[in-house]
Parts: C-alpha cells; sequence; structure tokens
C-alpha cells in the first residue's frame, strides 16, 4: 500500500443526474487529504468509483459491465505491485448492495448516496481488514455536516473545460416523499430533507469566491426545499433564491428538478421578482393523461399542470420549460398516449426528456398488469421524440433576430470562436476573443440548429457586473405552441 500521505491516483466514473455529477465531485473532496489526486484513466487510478443511478433503463447491468472490465485493470496492476481499491456508490449501490459483493467480490467498497461523507473511514477500515465495506444505511446525521469546504469545481454538463468554474452545481435537497409508482428515489435516497440556510449560503459564497457566476441549485424535488433558516424558521426555496441573489458576483441562479405540486405562489413571484433566476424551469409532468397520471401517483391532473404553466408564464413571460415523459407505463392505452401529445402541443417546450417505461424493483409499477407491448411503447417515443425535436427546433428558431445576454464559459469548436449559454441554457457560439470568457456579454442571434443556436456580439455590449440586461427572446414562440 502507499503511504497515507503520498499522491494516489483517483478516477471517478459517474453516471446519471445532476446530483450525481455534485456528489462525485464531494467525494472527490472528502478523499484529498488523503492525498487522492484526480486522474484521466482507471490504468493510472490507485482507487475508481463508479458513482451510478438507477433511473435509467439496465442500470444495474451497465455498472456490472464496467465493474468486469475494471476487474482486468485491478488484475494488471496488481501484477505490478499496485494495490486499486474498487468503490461503487450511488442509487444502484444503495440498491443492490449485497448482489455487487456477490458477483464482483473484488469490490472494496459498496456506499450509498447519503453515506460518502464516511468514505474517508471506508478506504481505511477496507485497506485494514483487506474485506468488504458495505455503508448503504441512511444516517442520521447530514452528510452535509461532516464535508469539508467544496474543493472541486462542479462544473454543468457542456461547459469548457477552460472555465469550469463558472458554472457550478449546489446540491440544496435531497430525497423524496412523493412515491411515484415508476421511481426508485425515494428507496435510494430516502426521505425529503434540507440542508440548512447557513450552509447552502456559505457554499454558494465560496464557488463565487472560485469564480462562479452561475450556480444551479441541486434536488430530487428541489422546490420542496424548507431548510431551517438562521433564526431557526422554515424557509422556502423562493426566500433562499432571494437571499443567494445578494451575493455580489453571482449573476444567475438556476435549480432542478421540481415538481409541480411543489411550485407555490412564492417561488412563481420570484421568477418575476428576481432577475438573477434565469427563464428556464425544468418542471416534469410525465403524461398528459389524468388516468396516467393517477397510475403514476403524480398527485396533479394534466389541467393543474396546464393552469400552472400559465401562472408561471403571467409571472415570467419570457419563460421557457422543459419536461419530462414517460411512455409505455403499464396501462397506458392509445388514448392516454394522444392526451400526452396534446398536453405537449398546448403547452410547448424548448427542451424535454422522454424515456419508455421499464420495471424498477420494488417500485408499485413493477408489478402492475396491463403491460404495453414493447413495439408499441417504441412507436409512441418515436412519436412523442419527433413532436419535442420540432418544437425545440421552433423555439431556437424564434429566437433568431432576438437579443440575449451569454454568459461565456469557453472557445468555441472552431478557432476565433467563444462558447457560452443563454438564459434559457441553450448552447450558443460566437466569433470573438478569449478576453470574454468569465463575462457576461449582449448577443444578436443570427441562426439556429436543432440543440443550439448562433450569434453575433453587439458592439460594447460586454456587461458589468452590477448591471442587468434587458432580453427580449421568447414569449411569440410559446404563444405559438399553443392550441
Amino acid at each position: 500500500m502507499s503511504s497515507p500521505n503520498s499522491t494516489k491516483g483517483l478516477h471517478v466514473i459517474t453516471w446519471g443526474c445532476q446530483m450525481n455529477v455534485y456528489d462525485s465531485a464531494r467525494m472527490t473532496d472528502v478523499l484529498a487529504p488523503l492525498g487522492y489526486r484526480p486522474v484521466e484513466s482507471p490504468d493510472a487510478a490507485d482507487m475508481v468509483i463508479l458513482n451510478t443511478c438507477h433511473i435509467r433503463d439496465r442500470a444495474a447491468e451497465k455498472v456490472f459491465s464496467e465493474l468486469g472490465r475494471l476487474r482486468l485493470v485491478k488484475r494488471e496492476r496488481a501484477d505490478q505491485g499496485r494495490d486499486t481499491v474498487i468503490a461503487v456508490a450511488g442509487c444502484v449501490a444503495q440498491a443492490e448492495g449485497e448482489e455487487i459483493t456477490r458477483r464482483a467480490p473484488y469490490v472494496d467498497i459498496v456506499l450509498g448516496p447519503q453515506t460518502y461523507h464516511r468514505l474517508p473511514e471506508m478506504v481505511a477500515r477496507a485497506a485494514r481488514a483487506g474485506g468488504k465495506v458495505i455503508e448503504t444505511d441512511f444516517p442520521a446525521e447530514q452528510k452535509f455536516d461532516f464535508l469539508p469546504e467544496a474543493i472541486t469545481a462542479q462544473a454543468v454538463p457542456g461547459a469548457s473545460a477552460a472555465a469550469p468554474g463558472l458554472t457550478a452545481f449546489l446540491t440544496v435537497q435531497e430525497g423524496c416523499d412523493k412515491f411515484c409508482s415508476f421511481c426508485v428515489v425515494p428507496y435510494t435516497r430516502g426521505a425529503e430533507s434540507s440542508r440548512p440556510v447557513a450552509s447552502v449560503l456559505a457554499e454558494a459564497r465560496h464557488l463565487v469566491a472560485r469564480g462562479a457566476r452561475e450556480i444551479t441549485l441541486l434536488g430530487q424535488n428541489v422546490n420542496a426545499y424548507h431548510g431551517t433558516g438562521p433564526d431557526g424558521s422554515d424557509w422556502s426555496l423562493a426566500r433562499l433564491a432571494h437571499a443567494l441573489a445578494e451575493i455580489d458576483g453571482l449573476w444567475r441562479i438556476r435549480y432542478t428538478t421540481s415538481h409541480p405540486r411543489d411550485m407555490d405562489d412564492d417561488l412563481i413571484a420570484a421568477h418575476r421578482d428576481l432577475p438573477q433566476l434565469m427563464p428556464f424551469l425544468h418542471l416534469p409532468v410525465q403524461s398528459g393523461s389524468d388516468r396516467m397520471l393517477s397510475a403514476m401517483n403524480r398527485g396533479h391532473t394534466a389541467d393543474a399542470y396546464r393552469r400552472l404553466v400559465d401562472r408561471l408564464r403571467a409571472a415570467r413571460p419570457d419563460l421557457a420549460l422543459s419536461s419530462d415523459f414517460i411512455v409505455g407505463h403499464p396501462g397506458e392505452t392509445e388514448a392516454d398516449f394522444e392526451a400526452t401529445l396534446q398536453l405537449v402541443r398546448d403547452i410547448g417546450f424548448a427542451q424535454a426528456f422522454s424515456f419508455k417505461y421499464s420495471p424498477r424493483p420494488g417500485t408499485p409499477a413493477a408489478g402492475a398488469p396491463l403491460r404495453v407491448a414493447e413495439f408499441v411503447a417504441d412507436q409512441r417515443l418515436q412519436a412523442l421524440q419527433a413532436l419535442l425535436r420540432e418544437q425545440q427546433a421552433a423555439f431556437n428558431a424564434d429566437c433568431v433576430g432576438r437579443r440575449a445576454e451569454v454568459l461565456f464559459t469557453g472557445p468555441g469548436r472552431h478557432p476565433g470562436q467563444i462558447a457560452g449559454r443563454t438564459p434559457w441554457l441553450q448552447p450558443i457560439h460566437v466569433e470573438g476573443g478569449e478576453s470574454l470568457i468569465g463575462a457576461r456579454a449582449l448577443v444578436d442571434i443570427r441562426a439556429a440548429a436543432t440543440n443550439s443556436v448562433s450569434g453575433a456580439l453587439i458592439g460594447g455590449a460586454r456587461i458589468a457586473p452590477s448591471q442587468t440586461s434587458e432580453v427580449d427572446c421568447l414569449q411569440p414562440a410559446l404563444e405559438d405552441h399553443r392550441a
């Protein structure tokens, strides 16, 4: 074994949501005092962590496939006299810890998402015992109380490696109490819990001091946030957003993922009142059929979702929406699916994620009758995705000829280009110098593709930190999408 103070290589492979990206960064932070530093490949790593996600189809099998490759790496390094610790973290670890150690006995550590603050202790235990360490309980203590100050930047996917700290993730809420019929999250992440306000604000200030200009607040149901404030009172996500907006140098605030049942009046008003709160909202609906929404235990109707969107757009006319959809849930009929298509036509989405239902062991839907034939679910998914792609392309096209404030995060694909994000999370590139990276500037949007836009800098349009800009993209596109 290497000495505790020597530099050791750490390679983390992350699947799934932004919260897993955040968790991977924090696991890197907690291992840094042990001498672990990130390396580019498992071959150079003294420790490899698979941070897993149980949401997508065949998630566990993907983990075991990767573990098979890591077994060979571990064997080759052992032949060279080098040890390799293999750890499996995240939701698959939580759900299938014993199965992992049975099928992959060369795995040293299995830890759930609520226990990674104990990772240094687990590494020491594995080294001492030479055996397996499994930590998949839900400890009573808040894991965030035991984490060191964030060291690693949590860059938003798509941001340039040249400036990884400009956009950062910050987990404020974990767990879920909704128990949707298809979802494993309540069983792998536990009940809803919120970080204290002081902890969130301290981490946000630290991220901004290290260069973050946009922070995305994360939670399984982030708008269910109810953190304890400095005075002992209960703070909502809206009140937290107002406090974050007062941090000098924090230009943009986003949050994900939201539940329609937790979108209260104060949060809608925050979208109206806070220029730092970006006009892009991920608000999963899953289906447009009331019958399916009831079967999914979503707790809202399709028309309630429509009315909520109307209220949000009345408060923030330039708001762009993203959503999640599941097709082929047990019992879904053609009429149910058509209701989903109609809701999509009525609302109009700038982005969306759509999936074919796949059962998760232990969830209510896993044993439900009236399974939808695979080929039928495939056809429905293709039809839904075609409509969603049309709407995304139309949304981008409707921004052509307008101006937007862009946060530039790095160089573009071609020489002389810089890239960034619009307020509506669109990737955008313009001709410009790298001195603009890390700055905001006004851009005329000149062209659109399905997944991005491009434009030209407005002369002298760099925005000073104390300024807010006027933008005028979006509302016509949303009106055109309504039935």
